[in-house]
């Protein structure tokens, strides 16, 4: 006679319901060794029964182990998952960026055009547009240069620091060199100790 299909609900008698645990996670168990040995597969089983008991396998290794490795691969396929991200939204930011120079460009050419009589005049909203376009490059040129400038300062600064360096080394040098044609040697005395004064002198 067949077996009649269970229905998937939860077990409302205890006993029933912990005898078909221990039977069904059993089974789940072996299933689990077998896939590992006919696959050559590496897998990890946790079960948490309502009783707050642990039952853990691993088919190879250890349980540390098979986990280094899953969040090794997930931070793996997070990060690329990120890069991807970061790179369609660098191709994004790329394209506005380009599409704006190009309405600037275009912006610019019509306004050349106008000014040195070409056909068509601009309007006063085009002309206060390009206005707003023409300060912002002008800013924009400024601040590059004057920080150009600024390291081209820092860099003689540093030169000059380097040459005052040498300069006082080449001046000690020199005054080594001069005293030391001398030829002074230390005074020297048959004294063995200091000349004092008796302290009777000062008293007249």
């Amino acid at each position: 006679m067949a077996r009649g299909k269970v229905q998937l609900k939860r077990i409302e008698n205890p006993v029933h319901r912990q005898v078909t645990f221990c039977k069904r996670r059993a089974g789940l168990l072996k299933k689990a060794k077998e896939l590992s040995v006919l696959c050559d597969a590496e897998i990890g089983v946790f079960i948490f029964p309502p009783q707050g008991k642990l039952y853990e396998l691993a088919t190879k290794g250890t349980m540390q182990g098979l986990i280094d490795r899953y969040m090794k691969c997930t931070r793996s396929f997070h990060q690329a998952e990120s890069d991807q991200m970061a790179i369609e939204k660098r191709i994004l930011e790329s394209k506005d960026e380009v599409n704006m120079m190009m309405q600037e460009i275009k912006l610019l050419g019509e306004g050349l055009r106008s000014i040195f009589g070409g056909e068509g005049a601009m309007t006063l909203d085009e002309l206060h547009a390009m206005e707003k376009h023409l300060e912002s490059w002008i800013y924009q040129i400024r601040t590059t240069k004057m920080n150009i400038m600024f390291q081209e300062i820092q860099v003689l600064k540093t030169k000059e620091g380097v040459l005052r360096a040498e300069n006082k080394h080449l001046q000690q040098k020199q005054i080594d060199e001069h005293y030391g044609s001398f030829n002074i040697e230390p005074l020297t005395t048959n004294i063995p100790y200091p000349l004092t004064i008796p302290s009777e002198i000062y008293q007249y």
